[in-house]
């Protein structure tokens, strides 16, 4: 075996790094990690999935399954450190850590660091541009003949704000800290007042208006999936149609190929929350046993990371009368599996900042935030969250000042000295999680004689999990999940072996966790409390001595594989 990867979780990697640290950690530990290519991005870049398992307890398909994603969206980058991280927890906790070994020996994981390979290598760049996702641009094929386009102007490799001394301006400077600007009040006049730009260039330039360009680049990757898609004119970047995108037909057809995934969670940036389902619709309106189930594993999210769990429909709706829809929670609305989106880092919590609604206070926050962020800035990140401004001789606006905040490196992720430590949140969520999805085992093997060449052959399973193996009731009623199946396979081409009773292939019950359905001093107890068990009996025909194989599998629980001797 060759040495474990040393990776740098205060750096993100650009891809051709990214792949060789990938291959490296296959290389380190082959027993327990296979990297694969699930698909090309839109300019043909690999979109790698890292399966961890111990192959030497079975293999990955045969065992149930957790998959984490990150960087869905091009420059929300420390979502593939956390991915990165917990791969690398996994590999060196196997055969130290109780839980990670526990974990690896008995489920699988699929970890895709990095969904938006061109737009994360477009971030990365040495004069970076942030968009919002793929590079394939959309929703036409054409560069704007005119307005503001966002760029780095000064070639600094930051794309901050442009501040012009006017009149009618929306903004001044804050009397406690001239470097801050804050919002006119209701009425004010007579004061020293600024239009802020963000920093770009202006093409055909009147000399007296203008409008801020969209980028070219407009699909939202987060907006193309199947669950809720809509058009353009109704959800701007969803694409053409649901799974248009190269990088979300990939994700899509990997967990579609993979049933046995049934928890996920995609890393995004930025607000330090935790966002459980549904986006599209109300608490209210969820089937309460999933609601419940959700509450409870939200509630050990945010004990084991100390970031709050809120409902999207409820608490993050970038407007109240907005629904958005082609999300990644496709895969709790069409497919029932448990599903949570993170938000990492928040630099108002890191700034002492408390009692904020999420999305509200982007839209308006008392000055008092503002000066605590700059505090931070001065005092934990060097100056460099907020830019003193500048001079700058704009090639089209003449005398400008640049600076403010550095939204996209200190907002949108942890400065370098703070990732670890953010995706250092994660792992025993994730691997708790994991270990409660349902997990098929072996009760017991029976053969009986009935005769000289009959024999009774009975299999006995249980779902050791703490969920069902259906995971969630929605997974029921969408009809996505079969209850236990069973098989017996027979020697063939010999005509003294065969079935007298029972069918080959047999869909048994859907098997219940562990997981109480009711408190212990609840008035009426559960009538079902071997629901996690199930029993597969069949009549065969067959010499002394032959060997007959058997088999039992739930989608979301595994697989059970075993052979008895008819004696």
């Amino acid at each position: 075996m060759t040495a474990t990867p040393t990776p740098r979780f205060d750096t993100f990697y650009k891809h051709d790094e990214l792949t060789r640290l990938l291959f490296d950690y296959a290389e380190a530990f082959p027993a327990l990690v296979k990297v694969a290519s699930i698909g090309r991005s839109h300019e043909g870049r690999d979109i790698w999935v890292a399966t961890v398992t111990n192959q030497d307890t079975g293999a990955a398909a045969d065992k149930p399954a957790f998959w984490a994603d990150g960087n869905i969206h091009a420059a929300e980058l420390t979502a593939s450190t956390a991915v990165l991280y917990y791969l690398h927890q996994l590999v060196t906790g196997h055969g130290h850590d109780a839980a990670v070994t526990r974990l690896l020996d008995t489920r699988a994981v699929y970890l895709c660091p990095r969904l938006c390979p061109d737009g994360a290598e477009l971030a990365l760049a040495e004069r970076p541009r942030h968009i919002r996702s793929s590079t394939r641009r959309w929703p036409y094929d054409e560069l704007p003949v005119e307005g503001l386009t966002i760029e780095d102007v000064d070639g600094d490799g930051r794309v901050l704000t442009m501040r012009i001394p006017d009149p009618h301006g929306a903004y001044k400077t804050c009397p406690q800290d001239p470097r801050l600007m804050m919002p006119r009040e209701p009425g004010e006049f007579g004061g020293e007042y600024y239009r802020l730009l963000p920093e770009g260039t202006l093409k055909d330039w009147n000399g007296l208006t203008t409008r801020v360009n969209r980028d070219p680049e407009g699909l939202d990757l987060n907006r193309n999936f199947p669950s809720h898609w809509r058009q353009e004119f109704e959800q701007v970047g969803a694409g053409p149609y649901p799974t248009s995108e190269p990088e979300v037909r990939a994700m899509v057809d990997f967990v579609i190929a993979h049933p046995n995934i049934g928890a996920a969670i995609s890393f995004h940036t930025h607000s330090g929350v935790i966002l459980r389902p549904m986006g599209t619709q109300s608490d209210d309106d969820m089937i309460p046993e999933d609601l419940w189930s959700y509450k409870r594993f939200s509630a050990l999210g945010e004990k084991l990371t100390g970031y709050p769990v809120v409902s999207i429909w409820h608490e993050f709706k970038y407007h109240p009368k907005e629904v958005i829809g082609g999300t990644q929670d496709w895969l709790y609305e069409h497919l029932g599996a448990l599903f949570w989106v993170v938000e990492i880092w928040s630099p108002n919590q890191a700034a002492d900042i408390t009692g904020y609604k999420w999305i509200d206070w982007f839209r308006e926050h008392p000055v008092e935030d503002e000066l605590k962020l700059l505090k931070w800035s001065d005092e934990q990140c060097g100056g460099q969250a907020h830019v003193d401004w500048r001079p700058f001789d704009h090639p089209q606006l003449g005398p400008v000042e640049i600076g403010g905040w550095d939204k996209m490196n200190y907002w949108r992720n942890p400065p370098p000295a703070l990732r670890e430590r953010e995706a250092a949140r994660f792992p025993a969520w994730m691997t708790q999680l994991a270990l409660s999805l349902p997990r098929l085992e072996l009760l017991r093997t029976e053969v009986r004689a009935l005769g000289p060449d009959t024999w009774r052959v009975r299999l006995a399973v249980a779902n050791s999990g703490w969920l069902p193996a259906y995971v969630t009731q929605r997974a029921l009623q969408r009809k996505v999940v079969r209850g236990v199946v069973f098989e017996i396979h027979l020697p063939q081409d010999d005509p003294a072996i065969g079935l007298v009773a029972g069918a080959q292939r047999i869909e048994g019950p859907q098997l219940e966790g562990h997981a109480p359905k009711a408190s212990q001093i609840a008035f009426l107890p559960s009538r079902e409390v071997t629901a996690d068990r199930a029993l597969a009996e069949w009549i065969v025909r067959a010499p002394a001595g032959t060997r007959v194989a058997l088999t039992a599998r739930a989608e979301r629980a595994g697989t059970v594989r075993t052979q008895v001797t008819l004696d």
